[in-house]
């Protein structure tokens, strides 16, 4: 008889694991639920500074092909390489009998019936030798962007963002390469045999491959810039600094800075694609003086809007549809003008904006230290670049001006967005550092994947959590 109430203990246990059991508190099956492991992200909140430190390395390689690019093109040497070889094109000639092969098929191009007739195998390859590195950088870059690009995902270094946005830069790369030889092809085309044409690549694919190789340089620079900002105040700032830090981000009275800086980096943007179209037409040989043109601060209109470059024959009414917009991009006489006009509107625009950081009351206590120092070094940068640009212009484009006010654009453009970065975070950053805050997490230096996985992982912790529930219900 002494066994029965054990026994009906068992019963009651043995039923109560068999089927829900509902009491004014959770259910058994509840419990279940609340305490079943979640799947972890794979992806981490932060991206690891390793990636962004590789972004800025990567910017750095694309910072100097632009330069070497630019290079290139004044030493005309661009069109040396005939061919679009993606792989075996990795390989120079490499012994007499490839020289002359590769010099035979440069004799079949129009740049040397038309201007190199005279040139030499040795002259050839001084040429050859700068379209070679060029291309070589290039393959370079896709490489070393790429393979760590798997690596760190594969790692998960980076958030699910992040990643999206460093395979997208890698595809660029490959599609910058394709734009490459598209624009070089441009300037072996049969109709550039025909007299008084001038063997060169087309402006506008110039434009274009210049624009893509900016685009892949400013996406490395922004991102990694980014990153590196994030984790410093998610992790090496105290909470008093980095609570002041995200009001300031948040401020209001700062939009409209920021929307003057991002209208700023537009037009630094666009006035330097202006000049790819200035190099392009070889339009900064023409009135070499300024700020004149000639006899006056613009040439005769019938000079800027010439009929010559129309491809539309004159309608009724004598006028010719395309003559407006052919002519910006196709007369060097209005494109140096554009240009002209465009960096002069540039500049007043720098200085307008640093007269405002200056003398705004509402921008001298709340404008962020950092974001002020950004503001000095893009006035710094565009006062540099205007007298690299009215000094190539005087000396009739000599390839080390012409070179370093190329590389001026870039490190002006650079310059806004380091100051962009620092007056603007997005909303997963804000976000990040809100509940860092909150939660007094700031200065863990982690970016492990986080999940909701419950603590509750053996049969002894369950157990444990269970017991509350199950207080009052079964037999003690």
């Amino acid at each position: 008889m002494a066994t029965q109430p054990s026994k009906q203990l068992y019963v009651q246990r043995s039923a109560l694991s068999m089927r829900t059991f509902s009491t004014g508190r959770a259910s058994f099956s509840e419990l279940v639920a609340t305490t079943k492991p979640k799947k972890k992200s794979f992806f981490p909140t932060r991206t690891s500074n390793s990636v962004a430190y590789w972004l800025l390395g990567s910017a750095a390689s694309v910072f100097g092909i632009v330069v070497f690019g630019g290079l290139t093109r004044l030493t005309e040497s661009g069109l040396s390489i005939t061919e679009w070889k993606p792989v075996t094109g990795s390989l120079p000639p490499m012994n007499q009998e490839d020289w002359e092969s590769e010099f035979l098929k440069y004799k079949s191009s129009p740049e040397f019936a038309m201007l190199n007739s005279r040139m030499t195998l040795e002259e050839f390859k001084s040429i050859y030798w700068m379209e070679w590195i060029h291309r070589l950088w290039g393959r370079v870059i896709g490489v070393s962007f790429v393979l760590p690009a798997v690596y760190f995902t594969a790692r998960g270094k980076m958030t699910a963002s992040m990643t999206v946005k460093v395979w997208g830069i890698a595809g660029l790369i490959g599609f910058q390469g394709f734009l490459g030889w598209w624009m070089v092809k441009s300037g072996l085309k049969d109709d550039l045999f025909a007299p008084g044409s001038t063997p060169r690549v087309s402006q506008y694919r110039l434009a274009t491959h210049l624009g893509t190789a900016f685009i892949v340089y400013l996406s490395m620079v922004w991102n990694g810039l980014t990153t590196l900002r994030d984790n410093f105040l998610l992790t090496k700032m105290k909470a008093a600094d980095a609570s002041a830090m995200l009001k300031k981000l948040q401020d209001p009275a700062l939009r409209p800075f920021r929307r003057a800086t991002a209208g700023l980096t537009a037009l630094v943007f666009a006035t330097a694609m202006s000049g790819a179209l200035v190099a392009g037409l070889d339009a900064g040989l023409i009135y070499n003086q300024f700020p004149w043109m000639g006899q006056g601060l613009t040439p005769p209109k019938s000079e800027l809007f010439d009929p010559f470059y129309s491809h539309v024959p004159a309608g009724a009414s004598g006028k010719h549809s395309d003559l407006v917009w052919r002519n910006m991009f196709e007369n060097p006489s209005l494109v140096q003008l554009d240009h002209r006009i465009m960096a002069t509107t540039t500049f007043t625009a720098v200085v307008a904006l640093f007269g405002w950081t200056r003398f705004s009351t509402v921008l001298k206590h709340r404008l962020p230290s950092s974001a002020k120092r950004a503001v000095h070094g893009v006035f710094g940068f565009a006062s540099l670049q205007v007298v690299l640009g009215i000094s190539t212009l005087l000396y009739l484009v000599p390839t080390t001006l012409a070179s370093a006010h190329q590389a001026g654009a870039l490190l002006l453009l650079t310059w806004t967005f380091v100051l962009g970065s620092r007056i603007h975070a997005s909303k997963h950053s804000l976000s990040l550092l809100e509940r860092a805050l909150q939660n007094g997490r700031l200065g863990v230096q982690t970016t492990k994947k986080v999940s909701t996985v419950s603590p509750i992982r053996t049969k002894t912790a369950f157990r444990k959590a269970a017991e509350p529930q199950l207080q009052g219900v079964l037999p003690a």
